[in-house]
């Protein structure tokens, strides 16, 4: 196995970073400009920078200058690029050699086309299967939780999504050897996000990254061949054996790219919204008890219609993910210059929009610093103030494909956790590291104990 960074891709792009400096921003520190400031508090910093300098303003991120765009117009514009100005492989510059090729780091119509072939995976049907096969495999994990002590539940709700995505996702048994070394490959690539060092040095986090992917490539590279040639009802089959209306389907490095970030996205990223489900019912025992006796008149296999009924659940889950959201700032490079609020920005230009930090905005939400999921409820329904007032998925033609995925996998891990323990946070508040994907710094602590 060999540790390189992934094959370079075809420049499509010769624009160089311009000159921001007729644009307000904060003082810089030499070298790392204000990234230490964004990973010890992204929304501190955003917010004291967006009082003092207004919706637009520059800043300085792993190295490189960028335009920060604060607000729901920004959303819309760089959501919807209805001018296609907003290039997202140029924007998430920091994780192309990690992510080459993903629907991530794709444009226009190559993410159109691609968008097509793996939506072929998320089609009622096989959602059907994914879920008659999740069900009793997420029974099984939750049940391995340990009770009446306390424990980190963050890190090990991940290493519990990891073992239901080797077997759901890549087909593999849970106790398969490689599912540990999965596990660090993905946390690598995660962490090398936001790393200073870019380049692939030892003991860098880049250098553990790029150490990472190769093994990842080199797994994935493996089942390719057996599973087209008997294929199963796992995601990585689906993506083997999908093709678009012309029959095309992927080659074996677009399996690998797309496969390789998906999982990546999906166990961290889900980690995250449970972690922030459970920490919100474990400090508000009324909603606890609500989900409780909702998630407990669940009898059965559960199916689509009892997926349904799960309404206060799918409540706290959507509140979950506007206190945190997975990706609170977006990023892209526009490719020709644009006007946002009178401010001309040049073409070259880095920029980011902020949803994380609309999904708090008090114009928008009804004291948006507490935990309230009953803001989603039909008779109060704030997050229809605005079409991107609760965009935790993106928004346009990148919205996130995995969307009910994720709120079924949700549903179904709090269902199984609540149905028999009380939830406990072991310490009184949890202080979120925001970067580069949200976590508790603590781990979550909490403690389950048993009902009856």
């Amino acid at each position: 196995m060999t540790a390189t960074l992934a094959a370079p891709l075809a420049p499509r792009t010769t624009l160089a970073d311009p000159d921001l400096s007729h644009l307000p921003g904060p003082p810089r520190r030499p070298v790392v400009g204000h990234t230490l400031d964004c990973l010890r508090d992204s929304y501190g910093f955003s917010l004291a920078n967006r009082a003092r300098y207004g919706n637009v303003y520059r800043i300085d991120l792993v190295g490189r200058p960028r335009v920060m765009l604060h607000g729901t117009d920004a959303a819309a514009l760089v959501f919807e690029d209805r001018e296609r100005i907003f290039s997202s492989r140029e924007g998430w510059n920091n994780v192309e050699d990690l992510f080459p090729d993903c629907l991530l780091t794709q444009d226009f119509d190559e993410h159109r086309h691609h968008r097509r072939i793996m939506t072929a995976a998320f089609k009622a049907p096989v959602m059907r299967n994914y879920l008659a096969a999740m069900a009793p495999e997420i029974e099984g994990l939750v049940a391995q939780l340990p009770v009446g002590r306390r424990f980190a539940f963050h890190p090990k709700v991940k290493e519990l999504l990891l073992r239901l995505g080797a077997s759901l996702l890549m087909g593999l048994e849970p106790d398969d050897a490689r599912i540990g070394p999965l596990n660090r490959a993905f946390i690598a690539e995660v962490e090398a996000a936001y790393g200073i060092v870019r380049r692939p040095l030892p003991f860098t986090k880049m250098g553990r990254a790029v150490k990472g992917r190769a093994y990842l490539t080199d797994t994935f590279r493996a089942l390719i061949a057996e599973r087209r040639a008997a294929p199963g009802d796992d995601f990585f089959s689906q993506m083997c054996v999908a093709s678009d209306e012309d029959g095309k389907g992927w080659s074996e490095r677009e399996i690998v790219d797309h496969f390789n970030f998906l999982m990546a996205a999906v166990y961290d990223t889900t980690a995250t919204t449970l972690s922030s489900m459970v920490d919100g019912l474990a400090r508000n025992p009324e909603w606890q008890d609500r989900v409780r006796e909702e998630v407990s008149a669940v009898e059965g296999a559960v199916d689509d219609d009892a997926l349904r009924s799960m309404v206060l659940t799918e409540q706290v889950f959507k509140e979950a993910l506007r206190l945190v959201p997975p990706v609170p700032f977006v990023p892209r490079r526009a490719m020709r210059a644009f006007t946002f609020e009178g401010v001309r920005v040049p073409a070259g230009a880095l920029v980011s929009i902020d949803p994380g930090l609309v999904m708090r905005d008090p114009a928008l939400w009804t004291d948006p610093d507490r935990f309230d999921p009953d803001r989603f409820s039909p008779a109060r329904a704030e997050d229809r103030g605005h079409k991107y007032a609760w965009a935790p998925f993106g928004g346009g033609a990148h919205k996130c494909l995995g969307m009910h995925f994720a709120v079924m996998q949700a549903k179904l891990f709090v269902r199984e956790i609540l149905r028999g323990h009380r939830v406990e946070c072991v310490r009184p508040r949890t202080r979120w590291q925001m970067a580069p994907i949200p976590r508790p710094a603590d781990g979550l602590p909490v403690r389950l104990i048993p009902m009856g």
